[in-house]
């Protein structure tokens, strides 16, 4: 695969980051398909990091949260226009929000807010994936190996397993 075809290959994270109250982080985008819809915070991975690191990254730059990594929670898939194919890693994570101050990125975003599920359930500019998430039970699946050892045969710097 040449670099240009790899370039049509998006790998995104998300997190759905839940309070002691049982809310749920949302964000309100500002562009695409999500224009005015609450979203889960969420952004592309960057070279040099893995998948977790950039969804704890997103969730700090988009909301100035911080929260604690449950784990893997699920993966959305799918293809744009018949060419891109666009791939989102979902996280669960935890966060104490009695210390936290919420501070959306206003380029990227109108608002950020806590929301219970509920709340989500009967708002229309829920997305899609938001919706469908409700309707689960939220079982993280933890890190199960987050570094290698004698066998580095890759030579990674970083390798973290989700089962």
């Amino acid at each position: 695969m040449d670099n240009n075809e790899r370039s049509r290959v998006w790998l995104g994270v998300a997190g759905l980051v839940e309070n002691e109250l049982g809310e749920w982080l949302v964000v309100m985008k500002r562009y695409g398909g999500l224009d005015g819809k609450w979203s889960l915070p969420a952004g592309f991975v960057k070279p040099g990091e893995t998948v977790d690191e950039a969804c704890q990254r997103e969730l700090k730059e988009e909301t100035n949260v911080h929260a604690s990594m449950q784990g893997f929670l699920g993966f959305r898939t799918g293809v744009l226009q018949y060419d891109i194919s666009d791939n989102l890693a979902v996280f669960y994570l935890t966060a104490h929000t009695a210390e936290q101050h919420l501070e959306a990125q206003l380029d990227e975003l109108y608002e950020v807010r806590w929301m219970a599920p509920e709340d989500l359930a009967d708002d229309p500019r829920t997305s899609l994936m938001i919706l469908e998430l409700l309707d689960l039970k939220l079982q993280a699946k933890p890190i199960k190996l987050d570094e290698i050892e004698d066998d580095n045969v890759f030579g990674y710097t970083a390798y973290k397993l989700f089962f």
